[in-house]
């Protein structure tokens, strides 16, 4: 893994810092694990425009990824590390001695013809997948579940991973890339290592035209506008606009939006 940068003979590559893909070792996906991806250019059902500044891109198909890993006591072969155009995560290819092929999110570390295996009595090494309570407190895991079988939603982007920082009366007090400190279940599986491709956060699109490429449509500055299309617009000369907030009055700095939940007594810590 790597950054790779160009000589600057054009305005676009001058700032252009791409990863050089060096740890994928297969430039095809596995065909049994594409599905067609719907892009809605950023409307609903009725056609309305709910997300702005969506649009156009480059077609991709969706990789099915296993954030389950619910083949339990069950050896798997690592393939392939794989390219996903739609994380910034890599995948990694495996195959169960069964024979099934899944594809997972490639932690740090793991490589080619690696074993991985997940279930309580799988050993503490990169790739896989444990209970919490089987899990030792200090070490990286990723790809974490909130509910017991729902499937991992934390710590699933590229770089990210969390710490367990305690254990008592059935949870356990992981420690989120935010900061926050959360209450999980020890019934809940985690992954054993830090998510790869690390060096994403010093990617550099380096023009426009790449972001267009991804899906993402340009958009005007709200204090470019004039005062009938933003509250942050008009004045005379480039005036400030006041405090940022939404084309439709809310304000983005300092109100908090956030509703009580009852998942709320979950949080130990929050991120500020």
């Amino acid at each position: 893994m790597g950054i790779r940068k160009f000589r600057p003979t054009t305005d676009g590559l001058r700032w252009t810092a791409i990863s050089d893909f060096s740890e994928l070792t297969k430039s095809k996906p596995e065909k049994s694990l594409l599905v067609p991806l719907k892009r809605t250019g950023g409307r609903n059902n009725r056609g309305r425009i709910t997300s702005r500044h969506r649009g156009g891109g480059h077609k991709k198909m969706l990789r099915i990824v296993d954030f389950k890993r619910d083949k339990l006591d069950m050896a798997a072969k690592v393939l392939a590390i794989e390219y996903d155009p739609n994380r910034p995560a890599r995948l990694a290819l495996v195959e169960y001695t069964d024979g099934e092929k899944r594809y997972i999110i490639a932690p740090a570390g793991l490589s080619v013809n690696d074993q991985v295996m997940s279930g309580k009595d799988a050993e503490i090494k990169v790739g896989n997948t444990l209970p919490l309570e089987n899990i030792p407190a200090g070490i990286p895991i990723h790809n974490i579940e909130l509910r017991k079988g729902s499937g991992a939603t934390i710590a699933r982007s590229a770089g990210n991973s969390c710490v367990i920082m305690a254990k008592e009366g059935g949870y356990a007090q992981v420690k989120l890339p935010s900061g926050e400190i959360r209450l999980i279940s020890l019934a809940c599986m985690g992954t054993i290592g830090q998510v790869g491709n690390i060096e994403n956060e010093t990617v550099s699109i380096g023009k426009a035209g790449r972001n267009r490429w991804k899906g993402y449509r340009p958009y005007s500055r709200a204090v470019a506008k004039n005062p009938h299309d933003h509250p942050m617009g008009g004045g005379e000369g480039k005036a400030s606009g006041g405090l940022p907030r939404s084309p439709w009055g809310q304000y983005a700095k300092g109100l908090k939006t956030r509703k009580t939940k009852s998942s709320d007594r979950y949080i130990v810590k929050r991120r500020r």
